[in-house]
């Protein structure tokens, strides 16, 4: 069942939707049935990861040469809107092959590309990406985690907080001050195998409003050692050039996952009121229903055209930061409101747990503060207003 009806748009070809075909059945009848037992435990188990990864749900839009399955950002895309479609919205598979791989593509060397991409493809290192600290959040300049050199290693000092798939993850890019004067510029990122070094210490999976089968952590590095070649790029000072360029990619990934909960919320909705009788009749038959509806179908359709466009525009490598956070800031807060007013049509059911809309109300919140707050979003959008 499809909420809305809109044209295929031209980056989704044969070979995509097969994919897109795929990964709903595989998601509806493999992963689904658990996530009530995922949410009380509060992580998605590795079997899980695993089991993506040999269906070649991980790392689509690596190359081949890497272990992945060489597709685009469109394969990327589907994936992740059919996590949001199946109700998986707490299995971090965007964030680890979506932007932490690219990170080892964009910026590795040959060696670190071979030893850390097949890897992350197969499900047998699950990536996260370490950023947020205690006192830094949208404002990454103010990370204080440092890196000091000491002959062929370097030394890791700091702590990180909100980090998705903290307690799972064996392979974390951490953001790190290797030249603490030279602000922005005095930033690195270390690719770290967490199997392998001393000083690495897991703190709490964090207990959130929603998304409680991601597992959100703190991280704390005592000291921690890690080889010399664990810095992402040629040199130190490299590491929030190397952010900003991939956060268009982070962004609009948020955006297609607020699109999906969009289009789920609309299709429980839209079932629940053609079965709910109230004062001898159909909910869908009150007038005030189908306005809300109407209204509701209206703007996801809007949305799902804009989203469509930024992914052209991305895989094309045309998407700029501006177009990016707008579709970031403008989807998540439309997830919100469509959840909360699909909510108010199932009446008291709405706020049980037992109904799908009660979860996507508490998971769709963090969309609009991750990835940069929607206030940052709005910032960056008023600076291209300027003459």
């Amino acid at each position: 069942m499809s909420a809305l009806t809109v044209a295929r748009p031209d980056w989704k070809s044969e070979d995509v939707v097969l994919l897109e075909e795929h990964a709903r059945r595989f998601f509806d009848n493999e992963l689904a049935p658990h996530y009530e037992q995922w949410e009380e435990d509060g992580l998605v188990p590795r079997w899980a990861w695993e089991k993506a990864g040999a269906q070649g749900l991980l790392c689509a839009a690596m190359p081949e040469e890497y272990g992945g399955a060489g597709g685009t950002f469109a394969h990327e895309a589907v994936i992740t809107e059919q996590l949001g479609l199946a109700g998986l919205d707490s299995f971090g598979i965007a964030l680890h092959s979506a932007i932490v791989a690219p990170y080892i593509l964009h910026y590795g060397s040959e060696e670190q590309k071979r030893r850390w991409l097949p890897r992350l493809a197969s499900g047998e290192l699950i990536g996260a990406i370490a950023m947020s600290e205690p006192g830094a959040g949208s404002d990454l300049q103010g990370v204080r985690t440092s890196a000091t050199r000491d002959g062929n290693h370097y030394l890791i000092r700091g702590s990180k907080i909100f980090i998705t798939n903290g307690q799972n993850a064996n392979l974390i890019v951490v953001v790190a001050k290797t030249d603490p004067s030279a602000g922005a510029k005095g930033t690195s990122l270390f690719v770290v195998e967490t199997d392998t070094v001393e000083g690495f210490r897991r703190g709490r999976n964090l207990k959130k409003i929603g998304l409680k089968a991601q597992d959100t952590s703190e991280l704390f590095f005592d000291d921690m050692r890690v080889p010399a070649d664990a810095l992402l790029g040629p040199e130190e000072g490299q590491g929030f050039a190397q952010l900003m360029s991939d956060l268009p990619q982070e962004r609009l990934l948020v955006a297609v996952g607020a699109q999906a909960m969009i289009e789920r919320a609309l299709i429980e909705t839209i079932r629940y009121v053609n079965e709910r009788q109230a004062f001898g009749q159909a909910v869908i038959d009150f007038q005030n229903t189908q306005f809300e509806l109407a209204e509701l179908k209206t703007e996801a359709t809007m949305a799902r055209v804009f989203v469509d466009y930024c992914i052209g525009r991305l895989i094309a490598g045309e998407l700029d930061t501006v177009t990016a956070s707008m579709a970031k800031y403008r989807l998540t807060d439309l997830q919100c409101e469509v959840v909360d007013r699909c909510l108010q049509l199932f009446g008291g059911y709405g706020y049980m747990d037992e109904f799908p809309i009660s979860r996507m109300y508490r998971d769709a919140r963090v969309q609009r503060i991750y990835a940069g707050t929607n206030e940052i979003m709005k910032v960056l959008i008023a600076r291209s207003l300027k003459a």
